[in-house]
């Protein structure tokens, strides 16, 4: 069920990982909802976080792409703040196709000098002065 005022916070990054694995794994949304016996317009809603995703289902999703539940969520939230602050970061770039192409081909680059110079690159062309 949709909420008014756009999906939760949780529910939306859910959904971008689910995405991010699915491309990483070149399977198509239409690929992944025939597998898992839904229509890839439901996929696309628990992509988008439009729709929260059930236990079950979530398990369901984690056994086809091979990885477990506890990767599409993100870390917990301390009395000190969050975990990990680069969290939003992963969510803004899977929200769009080019961010996932980029997210996930990143992991494909062996070289760690060229990933280096990919990000400086990346922030140079992110500045805004």
């Amino acid at each position: 069920m949709a909420r008014i005022g756009g999906p939760e916070k949780v529910d939306a990054f859910v959904g971008a990982r689910i995405s991010l694995r699915r491309s990483a794994l070149g399977l198509s949304q239409t690929a992944l909802a025939q597998q898992l016996g839904i229509s890839f317009q439901q996929v696309q809603k628990y992509e988008t976080g439009q729709n929260r995703i059930s236990a079950s289902r979530l398990h369901r999703v984690a056994t086809v792409l091979a990885t477990s539940v506890e990767a599409f969520f993100p870390p917990v939230e301390t009395a000190r703040g969050p975990v990990d602050s680069g969290w939003d970061a992963l969510r803004n770039i899977t929200a769009t196709p080019d961010g996932r192409a980029v997210a996930a081909a990143w992991p494909l680059i062996e070289d760690r000098e060229v990933r280096k110079a990919l990000a400086r690159v990346a922030r140079a062309l992110a500045r805004d002065d």
